[in-house]
C-alpha cells in the first residue's frame, strides 16, 4: 500500500490550497481516508476523515467551515480542500487509511504517506 500526498506549499493568510492523497495497493473504495497533521513540537492532529459512501467527519474546533474533504474512487484519490488559510494551518499534513471506520485518532489507521508540508504566511 502506498499514499502519496501532494499539493503543499506556500499559502497566504485568506488564501486556498487543495492537498491531495493518491492511492494505490488497495481497494480503495473500501477504505476509510483521513487527513492530520502536525506542526513543530506538537503532537499530530486530525483534521478531517471520509469514508467509501461520502460520510465525513472535521476537526469542528479547528478546520470546520474552512476545509473540505473529499474523494475520487475513480482516481483513487483523496482531496483536501483548504479555504481561508490562517497561520495556524501551517504543519505537515498527512494522509491515511483504514478499513473499520472514519476514525478520528491517528491510531485507527494502518496507512500513511509521507507527508507534505504545508506553510502559511500572515
Amino acid at each position: 500500500v502506498q499514499l502519496q500526498a501532494s499539493g503543499g506549499g506556500l499559502g497566504q493568510a485568506g488564501g486556498s490550497l487543495r492537498l491531495s492523497c493518491a492511492a494505490s495497493g488497495l481497494a480503495f473504495s473500501s477504505y476509510f481516508m483521513g487527513w492530520f497533521r502536525q506542526a513543530p513540537g506538537k503532537e499530530r492532529e486530525f483534521v478531517a476523515a471520509i469514508g467509501g459512501s461520502g460520510v465525513r467527519k472535521y476537526n469542528e474546533n479547528s478546520v470546520k467551515g474552512r476545509f473540505a474533504i473529499s474523494r475520487d474512487n475513480a482516481k483513487n484519490t483523496a482531496y483536501l480542500q483548504m479555504n481561508s488559510l490562517r497561520p495556524e494551518d501551517t504543519a505537515v499534513y498527512y494522509c491515511a487509511a483504514n478499513c473499520l471506520r472514519v476514525g478520528r485518532r491517528p491510531d485507527e489507521y494502518n496507512y500513511w504517506g509521507q507527508g507534505t508540508l504545508v506553510t502559511v504566511s500572515s
